[in-house]
């Protein structure tokens, strides 16, 4: 129905014609008339014109939900699931105060999930509907009552008897449809309820996925329909089938806590904290992001552990196995899938195997092995594959410069040479444990690597399967070995997230880079009161 219409909302949704994705349509509030009562034109009747009528029932449809976005702190129904992510302020703080109900929202709800406008009552919408159709009834009846005059009283009664025959049927039929649509709009406090009255489910769906996912946990507490749609992932799924992806930063600088970071919004958030042993804090940690999860592996008393955040939920949970689990591996997503490959297991050998994990159905799948046993390595997807990148092999556990490729098409692996960005000059003879991973990225299925001790970056040639160095890193990060800065991809733009080596109460910098525009120029992102060491860092498009 909307095929040919992607700009059907103009004045609501400026960002979402094919040729922009700069999501500018975050602004669209202050546009909006609706601030000074008036009202959205009237829908043509049946037989009026019909030209721009599907525009004109969106309009009014979306303008009535945004009013509603802009009361975010008024909280509506007692009995809705506090666990979708809650409106959070500048600071990442939840906003204090929400009342219970909003007269607003319970104007529109009683009257608009009823039919009616936000400023009118729903018996003089119906009454205002009716009236179309008000003269041509009367009109019927004055005719049949002449018709009547004419006729014989035999004829007549018999005409009366048919006539309240059938309003007898005709009022059991408008009890039955009374019942439908009474059952109809108490579907919307339920899962399977319509979402926007006058307005089929998808297209209803294809107005909220334009949303910007900061706002989802408002409208999830809208009503029982928003929230239902919003949980159980229906709706990232129409983002992704649609092409519609917002990228959030997450990262921890303290062992059990996690920030994330919409730098669409420009909003810090603030997860629950991880809910785990002393052992697993102080074992080592990956992190992923797949989906609509953040998994953060680790490892406790006798095995490893994976915890899972969810995005719809916004809470933790453990319980989920690789079917060989393992630790300091290199790893990639890329949509609903991701990759881990080598790694050590719970004895300290290092592996060749690989996994594939499915956000979807939460399972595991048991992938080739690679040519070389590899640990501390990096995993990247690039044009389709994926690529693990150096690491420590061999008898020896020395450093390894070659990668490796796997096509998931084929599902074999392809070494190699020469992948691995190395180090400087400068960690020569460092011990190969002492260094962290490579810090290695894709933008635009061009592979990047940061260079912590000579503060560069450095580009891949895939031609010609060489490095080379095209400019500088922030200033301002500062790693150990490389450890303690996270160097990631955030879709168009590569970021770099540390802090200056401070002491006392130190704060944490996001930088971020568009390699299209040109050489590295690092634009400031955010920065934040915080520890300036960051032990895991994952970017979540969804």
């Amino acid at each position: 129905m909307l095929d040919g219409r992607s700009c059907v909302f103009p004045r609501l949704f400026s960002g979402t014609c094919p040729a922009e994705s700069n999501w500018s349509f975050m602004n669209y509030l202050p546009d909006l008339d609706i601030k000074n009562g008036k009202r959205p034109l009237e829908i043509d009747g049946e037989d009026g014109p019909r030209s721009n009528k599907l525009t004109k029932i969106l309009d009014h449809r979306a303008e009535g939900v945004w009013t509603l976005l802009e009361q975010q702190s008024c909280q509506v129904e007692d009995s809705l699931d506090s666990s979708v992510i809650p409106p959070m302020d500048q600071d990442g703080s939840q906003i204090p105060g929400r009342r219970k109900h909003c007269e607003p929202f319970k104007d529109f709800k009683r009257d608009e999930m009823a039919g009616a406008g936000p400023d009118q009552p729903s018996d003089e919408r119906e009454q205002h509907h009716a009236g179309d159709s008000s003269d041509s009834v009367d009109s019927q009846s004055h005719n049949q009552q002449q018709a009547g005059d004419s006729s014989d009283s035999s004829d007549q009664q018999s005409n009366e008897e048919q006539q309240q025959q059938r309003g007898s049927g005709s009022l059991n039929s408008g009890n039955q449809q009374s019942d439908e649509q009474q059952q109809q709009q108490a579907g919307d406090s339920s899962a399977s309820g319509c979402l926007f009255p006058r307005m089929n489910r998808d297209s209803s769906i294809a107005c909220l996925s334009r949303c910007s996912r900061s706002d989802y946990g408002s409208l999830a507490s809208l009503n029982r329909s928003f929230c239902h749609l919003i949980r159980s992932g229906e709706l990232y799924t129409w983002r992704r089938l649609n092409g519609i992806i917002e990228h959030w930063i997450y990262f921890s600088c303290e062992l059990l806590e996690w920030e994330a970071y919409d730098p669409i919004r420009q909003r810090w958030m603030h997860l629950p904290r991880m809910a785990s042993n002393e052992c697993f804090m102080c074992s080592d940690k990956e992190s992923l992001a797949v989906g609509t999860e953040l998994l953060v592996f680790g490892k406790e008393m006798t095995s490893h552990v994976i915890y899972r955040y969810s995005l719809l939920t916004n809470s933790w949970s453990s319980g989920m196995r690789m079917n060989a689990p393992r630790c300091l591996f290199g790893s990639a997503s890329l949509g609903e899938i991701a990759i881990l490959a080598g790694g050590c297991d719970s004895e300290g050998r290092i592996l060749s195997s690989a996994e594939l994990y499915n956000s979807e159905t939460q399972t595991w799948e048991v992938l080739p092995s690679m040519n070389k046993p590899r640990k501390m390595c990096s995993g990247v997807f690039m044009d389709g594959k994926f690529y693990v990148i150096g690491g420590i092999g061999g008898p020896e556990s020395k450093l390894l410069t070659c990668g490796e490729e796997y096509n998931l098409q084929t599902r074999t692996w392809t070494e190699i040479p020469n992948m691995s960005p190395g180090r400087s000059a400068r960690g020569a003879e460092m011990p190969a444990t002492a260094e962290a991973p490579p810090l290695v990225a894709v933008v635009d299925d061009e592979l990047y690597a940061a260079d912590y001790a000579d503060m560069e970056v450095k580009k891949y040639d895939k031609d010609r399967k060489q490095w080379s160095v095209i400019g500088r890193l922030p200033e301002r990060a500062v790693s150990v070995n490389g450890w303690g800065l996270a160097f990631r991809a955030c879709g168009n733009r590569l970021i770099v997230i540390g802090g200056p080596r401070t002491h006392g109460e130190g704060f944490i910098e996001l930088n971020a880079w568009v390699p299209s525009e040109g050489p590295p120029q690092w634009n400031l992102l955010a920065r934040k009161r915080s520890g300036n060491f960051v032990y895991n860092c994952a970017v979540m498009g969804c």
